[in-house]
């Protein structure tokens, strides 16, 4: 892939890989379907590269501790930049799939609230934490995650995602959180 830096050569990854697909799963939504990058192993690789690189300094070390994700695509990118930065994985999931002793935020959804939950034990007070998922959209999901982080004591250091819809202002709910999106649909 020559000169080019590993950022771009996800962006080009996304954009040839990440298809549309009009009124899915209902009437005016545009869906992001992720299989076909999922299914081209140097997209997938090139990607979860420029990902892992979010969570390591300017020397190429990681500086986080763990990484999270959300259910359930985050957890298709999650887990692989936590091997690839050496460091665990974490996830966050919906109410009720976790079988320990949990902290549990509810947020609000367009068309309701759900609630997601983290294992009390996951991370350790002080753990530097890398959140990674696919869109950031409301930044919903990704706020209550933060929060969980929190409630162990641990602490967000930065949120990686695939794409953000920026039109949405997603990492507007994320406070300080530098948020770093491969791929940024602009503002309406």
């Amino acid at each position: 892939m020559g000169d080019r830096s590993v950022t771009q050569q996800a962006v080009e990854a996304l954009e040839r890989l990440v298809r549309d697909v009009p009124d899915f799963p209902e009437p005016g939504i545009v869906f992001k379907d992720i299989t076909p990058l999922l299914a081209d192993p140097a997209g997938f690789r090139v990607v979860v590269d420029a990902l892992a690189a979010v969570g390591r300094g300017d020397d190429g070390t990681p500086v986080v501790d763990k990484v999270v994700g959300m259910e359930a695509r985050g957890f298709m990118f999650a887990a692989p930049v936590a091997l690839a930065l050496g460091v665990g994985f974490v996830p966050v999931r919906k109410a009720g799939k976790l079988p320990h002793a949990t902290h549990e935020v509810a947020y609000e959804l367009e068309y309701g609230e759900a609630v997601l939950q983290l294992h009390q034990d996951a991370l350790a007070p002080g753990d530097r934490v890398l959140i990674v998922d696919d869109v950031l959209a409301t930044g919903g999901t990704a706020q209550a995650t933060c929060e969980l982080v929190a409630r162990c004591g641990a602490r967000p250091v930065a949120f990686a995602v695939l794409m953000e819809l920026g039109f949405l202002a997603g990492r507007d709910a994320l406070g300080d959180v530098p948020v770093t999106a491969l791929v940024t649909a602009p503002g309406d």
